[in-house]
């Protein structure tokens, strides 16, 4: 499509991806989780992740008490940073996060600084653990932070991406593959400022 320079992760290696980072998480968290997307990205990953954690931990023998939970959070415009982080927590009982086992998950983490402030926020609750899982970590200078997740499906390039859930201003959210917007494609998809 002229919208898309390229494709940089098919869909197939996404999904083997997705299982292995459920097995690495299955490994770490055994005791009642809230597991916790970070909307609206990271919907397809969570969906995704959740079932295989709850797969390998059935074929394990085990079984993962598990609360699901959703949180709005924006932090750009176009392609770049608003520089604000707005958090929406309606619907959320945030008091039930004490003393359980956290799991954040998120679809890409590149400066850090809207992981810190959830991060920040959810402390606040007194959870046992909190573990953060992203999709996509970008390799940028803009990282001033140097917040590392605890779980990383990929790490890549600081170019502006879409696809499996991820959009620009709500466009490509229903590709399956993750592939990096063009010029043309951030143009013709703009907000007007």
């Amino acid at each position: 499509q002229e919208y898309l320079d390229r494709v940089i992760i098919p869909h197939g290696i996404i999904q083997d991806r997705v299982e292995k980072l459920a097995s690495d998480i299955a490994r770490v968290v055994k005791d009642d989780l809230v597991a916790v997307c970070i909307l609206k990205g990271g919907y397809l990953f969570f969906s995704d992740l959740v079932k295989q954690i709850k797969r390998q931990t059935k074929q394990n023998g085990g079984s993962i008490p598990l609360k699901m939970e959703f949180m709005n959070v924006k932090s750009y415009k176009n392609d770049a940073s608003t520089g604000t982080v707005g958090v929406n927590l309606n619907g959320i009982d945030m008091d039930s996060f004490k003393g359980r086992d956290i799991l954040l998950v998120e679809d890409l983490i590149d400066t850090g600084r809207t992981m810190l402030e959830v991060l920040k926020l959810i402390k606040q609750y007194q959870p046992r653990n909190v573990y953060v899982v992203t999709l996509l970590w970008k390799r940028t200078n803009r990282n001033v932070t140097h917040y590392t997740p605890d779980f990383v499906g990929f790490t890549i390039p600081d170019h502006f991406i879409v696809g499996y859930a991820l959009d620009y201003n709500e466009h490509f959210r229903d590709l399956d593959h993750i592939c990096v917007i063009s010029e043309k494609g951030k143009a013709a998809f703009a907000i007007p400022s």
